[in-house]
């Protein structure tokens, strides 16, 4: 049974992927290699290279003299993965991937899927004692966590490098569902999330309107790493605002 499947460059039909199990390798490169990805381009060395299943993650290597590859994760906000030349088996752990080969000046791009990664659930198993408490608390019904995602929107819509919008920014944005919003109150949401997620500095620390861009900046950021915000939750800044202030 398959655990990667490879699409090749411009591959529009299911019957042009490439399939490979646990195990098995498929080279890739400018050289047409028996079953593997050929890439027809000057700038591609003939064998540049290696894919390898492994159970729910593949690996890379990088055959090239000189050139880095870079993996990212379309939907992980500019998360990525850079294998230098001649790095072998280099662990990716993302489901959806995007190789890209720089070559004589032109990026190219293939895709890998790792769709069988495995899950353990969450359930309790029976052990005595407390629940493990939560790392982040964050309630989605209340107006700080719409204030978040909307910090994070342009990134979640796949712009990892878009500059993070201003206060009044935030304002235009979430008055269809919150109509009393103010530059006031987003600013308090900024100051609680950043106490809330143990940042620093806190609404004791920081006057309003003070150091709120790295502030914004730092709360993105763990926001994305640890995906306390997703694509899903955009949801929020098109719904009915939630009564609640905080």
């Amino acid at each position: 049974m398959y655990s990667v499947i490879v699409v090749p460059p411009s591959c529009g039909r299911p019957d042009g992927q490439l399939r490979i199990a646990t195990g098995e390798r498929l080279a890739f490169g400018r050289s047409r290699t028996g079953g593997g990805l050929t890439i027809a381009h000057e700038g591609v060395p003939r064998i540049a290279g290696e894919i390898i299943a492994h159970r729910t993650y593949w690996l890379l290597s990088n055959l090239s003299e000189a050139q880095t590859y870079v993996v990212e994760n379309p939907e992980g906000a500019g998360e990525h993965v850079k294998v230098a030349p001649g790095r072998v088996e280099a662990p990716v752990p993302f489901e959806f991937s995007r190789v890209v080969l720089p070559a004589a000046g032109d990026l190219l791009t293939f895709d890998v899927w790792a769709p069988r990664h495995a899950f353990r659930t969450a359930a309790r198993r029976g052990l005595p004692g407390a629940v493990t408490a939560p790392a982040f608390a964050l309630d989605g019904t209340k107006r700080y966590f719409a204030v978040l995602v909307a910090l994070c929107e342009s990134r979640l819509r796949g712009a990892p490098h878009a500059p993070l919008p201003a206060v009044e920014e935030l304002v235009e944005r979430l008055r269809p569902t919150w109509p009393t919003v103010s530059r006031s109150a987003v600013y308090w949401n900024i100051d609680y999330l950043a106490l809330k997620l143990r940042l620093r500095p806190g609404p004791d620390t920081a006057e309003p309107g003070r150091r709120v861009h790295g502030k914004k900046e730092s709360l993105v950021s763990l926001a994305l790493r640890f995906d306390l915000v997703r694509e899903d939750d955009l949801v929020v800044l098109a719904a009915a605002a939630s009564g609640a202030a905080r």
